[in-house]
Formats: C-alpha cells, sequence, structure tokens
C-alpha cells in the first residue's frame, strides 16, 4: 500500500476525487487524473514484469512530454528509485552517470536514440531498454507494450516517505556530477512548500516551459497532483511561443528563468495586453537582477512576482520572495519556505549577525540524504543536520535574503573579497546586455583582477569601454570590471548554469586591461 507521504499517494486521492480534471497538457494531447493514474499503474506492472523490484533504478532520458510524468509515477509506484537524466547528455556523459548509479533499466524518446547508441557498448549490452514514441529504437522495448495490462492490475508495492525515490545529478561544473538522493518525504514536503508560499490553487493552469528533468521538475509533478491543479508543458521555449500558448491555455501560473523572462519583456507586444488570465510569474534556477524585476513590475503591474533561491540537495526552492515585498525589497530572494529553517554561518559554522555575509544553511524536510556512493562528500555538505549550500549571502533585520554568490567564485583583489554576482547584475542592467559572467582572472599586482564576458542581445554589440564606464557609475572603483569579452554565448553545463569553470579556462590567462 502507498504511504500517505508520498506523491503516488496524492496521485490515487486526486484522481480519485477528480478522475475527469485535466493533470498534464501538452501541445495538443491532455491527460486526466484519472488517465495518469491508470497508465502509471499499467506502466508499474510492466515495469515489474521485466524484472523491476522495490530499490531497483530505473534511469529516465527524454524531455518535457505527458510520459515523463507517467514514468515518474509509474516507476515510483514499484518502489524504485527514479534516476533522472538531463535529455541534452551526449554518449560518454551517459555512460558515466549510468554506471555511477546502477540503473540497469533506461526509458529514453526515440529522439534520443543517438546518445543512448552511443552508450559504451559493454554497459549497454547490460540495460533494459524502453523507447517512447513511434520511431522505435533497435534493441529496446516499445514503452506502450509495457502498458499492456488491463486496468485494475495496478502494482501495490509497500513504500514509505523514508524510501528512496529519486536520484537528481547536480550541476557538475567541475569533475562528474554528484548524484542527489532524494527521499518520497523530500518531495512530497517540498510540494507542500510550493502550495503554501506560491498560492498554488485547485483551479490554477501553470505554463511549464523549463525542462522537467531539472531539480525543480519533480517537486513540479508533486505539487500539481497535491494540489487538482494542471499544468501546461511546452517542449522548449521561445518567447513569442510561450505568449501564443499562455493565451490558448487561459495560464494562471508560469515557472520560468529570468532569462525566459528578459526575453518575453523584450517582446514588442506588451504580455500584459495578450495574458489577462496570468496572475502570478515564479522565477528560479538563478538569482534574478534587481533591474529585471523593476522592468517586470513596470510592463507587467496585473502579475505578480515571486523570485526563488534554491538547489537540487534541498529538493529545488527553500526561500522566496513574495509579490507583495517585491518593491520593498527588490534586491533580495525573500525569506525561508514555511517547512525550512535557513541561517547564515562563517568559516566555524557560528552564525553571522544581521547584514553580514555568511554561508547559507538549511534544515528541513526537503533536504537530500546524501550524495550517491559518496560518504565524504556527504558528510562534508550535511553537517549537524545542517545542508550546506556553498552560497554566500546576507540577512536583514526582517529575514530577507540578499545573495552575494558562489563562495568558490569570489574575488581576492588587492586583499579585498569582491563578489561576482553584484557586477553580474549592474552589467544586465545595461540595454544592450542579454547574459553576463564575472570571474577573477591572475594580476601581477593585485593578486586578481575583475573580467567580465557579456553576452549583448541581438542585433547590438556594446564596446568593452561603454560596458566598463556603466559600471563605474554604479559601483566602487575596485569593483568595476578592469577587462571584457564580448562572445556570442556563455558556456553552460548540462543544468543550463553558467560553466564559470569553462571561462577561467577560456580567459583566466589573459592580462590585457581595457581599463
Amino acid at each position: 500500500m502507498s504511504e500517505a507521504l508520498t506523491v503516488i499517494a496524492a496521485l490515487e486521492r486526486t484522481a480519485r476525487k477528480f478522475p475527469h480534471k485535466r493533470a498534464v497538457v501538452v501541445n495538443d494531447r491532455t491527460c486526466t487524473y484519472a488517465g495518469l493514474l491508470d497508465r502509471a499503474d499499467r506502466l508499474a506492472a510492466g515495469l515489474r514484469n521485466v524484472g523491476v523490484r522495490k530499490g531497483s533504478k530505473v534511469a529516465l532520458l527524454m524531455g518535457n512530454r505527458v510520459e515523463f510524468a507517467e514514468t515518474y509515477f509509474g516507476a515510483l509506484k514499484t518502489g524504485a528509485t527514479l534516476v533522472v537524466l538531463n535529455a541534452r547528455l551526449k554518449g560518454t556523459e551517459l555512460t558515466a552517470l549510468m554506471r555511477k548509479s546502477k540503473a540497469r533499466w533506461l526509458i529514453f524518446a526515440d529522439t534520443l536514440v543517438g546518445a543512448v547508441d552511443a552508450i559504451d557498448l559493454n554497459l549497454r549490452q547490460e540495460l533494459t531498454l524502453v523507447t517512447v514514441g513511434e520511431s522505435g529504437a533497435p534493441g529496446a522495448l516499445a514503452y506502450e507494450s509495457l502498458l499492456s495490462v488491463m486496468p485494475g492490475q495496478g502494482v501495490r508495492v509497500d513504500v514509505s516517505e523514508a524510501d528512496d525515490a529519486c536520484i537528481l545529478f547536480t550541476s557538475g561544473t567541475t569533475g562528474l556530477p554528484k548524484g542527489a538522493v532524494l527521499a518520497h518525504r523530500n518531495i512530497f514536503f517540498q510540494a507542500i512548500n510550493h502550495i503554501v508560499e506560491w498560492d498554488v490553487r485547485f483551479d490554477d493552469v501553470e505554463i511549464y516551459p523549463a525542462p522537467l528533468y531539472h531539480g525543480g521538475g519533480l517537486a513540479t509533478l508533486a505539487r500539481t497532483v497535491l494540489a487538482g491543479s494542471t499544468l501546461v508543458l511546452m517542449e522548449s521555449f521561445e518567447a513569442q511561443d510561450f505568449v501564443t500558448t499562455l493565451e490558448r491555455v487561459q495560464a494562471t501560473r508560469a515557472v520560468l528563468v529570468p532569462t525566459m523572462c528578459s526575453m518575453i519583456l523584450d517582446l514588442p507586444q506588451p504580455l500584459c495586453t495578450s495574458a489577462t488570465s496570468l496572475r502570478l510569474i515564479v522565477t528560479g534556477g538563478a538569482i534574478m537582477p534587481v533591474d529585471l524585476k523593476r522592468r517586470h513590475l513596470e510592463r507587467l503591474p496585473g502579475v505578480g512576482l515571486c523570485d526563488s533561491y534554491g538547489q537540487t540537495e534541498s529538493t529545488g526552492s527553500v526561500a522566496c520572495l513574495k509579490p507583495a515585498d517585491a518593491l520593498r525589497k527588490p534586491g533580495s530572494v525573500g525569506r525561508a519556505f514555511f517547512l525550512n529553517d535557513i541561517r547564515l554561518v562563517d568559516d566555524a559554522d557560528v552564525e553571522v549577525a544581521a547584514g553580514e555575509i555568511g554561508e547559507i544553511v538549511v534544515r528541513g524536510p526537503t533536504v537530500m540524504r546524501g550524495y550517491l556512493g559518496e560518504p565524504e562528500a556527504t558528510a562534508e555538505t550535511l553537517r549537524a543536520g545542517w545542508l550546506h549550500t556553498g552560497d554566500l549571502a546576507r540577512q536583514d533585520e526582517d529575514g530577507f535574503l540578499y545573495i552575494i554568490g558562489r563562495k568558490k567564485d569570489m574575488i581576492i583583489s588587492g586583499g579585498v573579497n569582491i563578489y561576482p554576482l553584484e557586477i553580474e547584475d549592474v552589467l544586465c542592467a545595461h540595454p544592450a546586455v542579454l547574459e553576463a559572467a564575472v570571474i577573477g582572472v591572475p594580476d601581477p599586482v593585485w593578486g586578481e583582477s575583475v573580467k567580465a564576458v557579456v553576452v549583448p542581445k541581438p542585433g547590438i554589440k556594446p564596446s568593452a569601454g561603454e560596458l566598463i564606464a556603466f559600471c563605474r557609475k554604479r559601483l566602487a572603483g575596485f569593483k568595476k570590471p578592469r577587462s571584457v569579452e564580448i562572445v556570442d554565448a556563455l558556456p553552460k553545463n548540462s543544468l543550463g548554469k553558467i560553466a564559470k569553470s569553462e571561462l577561467r579556462r577560456q580567459f583566466g590567462s589573459m592580462l590585457v586591461r581595457d581599463a
């Protein structure tokens, strides 16, 4: 039997109460709650038929489609642990993560057959492959064939909140990504956090263009079934397509990353004139620049903005800035979620005073169990019940967090600590800048100097001098970039986060100054 505090139990309850309500929509395909439960039950039975048992590891490799949700719930119903893989990974990366996870079943979209074929042959021959889609793949079972079990024959396995549910791999900016092991309770309580903090309602229609295989995707599916709302998935993001889809489905909520918000606000047609149903945009995945928040509030005064902060190891967000505080605390990511506690500590794990900079540490029922097969890394990250995030912040007297940046990204120039995020925020306020990243490069006099790497908006190319002058007016002199590189794109890891280690490799030896 499914225990109460699991998302599979939540799906069963919601499907009983609201069988005909839309659960997941992708393009012209709609899956009701009854339909989602039925197909998850069928898949669970099919997986049992090919050897999946409680504790097995089943890998999932696909983008945003209904089958992602079916596999999520179906695999969990068997008691298996779902290993969620990034659909952008290549064969060598997949080989490493499959070996690390010890998954022996791989369910993948037929559009990704090339990546699967590139998995090491010896490993691939040990796997049970299941392909989703009409094209199929040589040597793989057809997904639909696993769902041939008749209704009413669903799998019943004793699954508790303490059991492992999923393995999500971290962004891996250096070395092989770590596998964060999440229990059923982590995901369940994160869904409650979202419902409480983000005001998720039964009648909400949420549009979600980010990939489900990113950290927030699992909690997104969970909050949807707990609230009984409707989730509209986009297979990819393009600003105009987003607006068109939003209008078509009359979405009330959207979850975006800041770059998506910027692209939407740059559209000639203001979103507020075409999306009257929209009441809230939640942002995550990166810190939203203050100027972008202000642009949102000016262009979309009737649409609330909720900026959030979190990481994979905490099952996603642990803090958010609610719409009521957006104007009062524009530079903040808000306060701790309902079920989480947050402290700022120094290098000795002593809590710092309000206004001082410290590392964010988090505790609560959403914190991961640990890193897969890495006891030393787990012990270093989880200490005395607190998750050490590696992020620096300050906290005001009201408990609002202001992110400073990653500890490892801090630049020390002439003995002074410089935090790249503050400079990146200023650069992104320039009307010609789409994205910016700041790193420290060797300097024979100061030890390190500030270097900016900038992606301009289409059709615009600002000069290095112009950007440095822009920063000089808004920052203390020691913080302004000494050099600027204009590039077409920033290197990013498989989760879409800027790979600063790659920027340091490309530009770390350059000492040529623009100012």
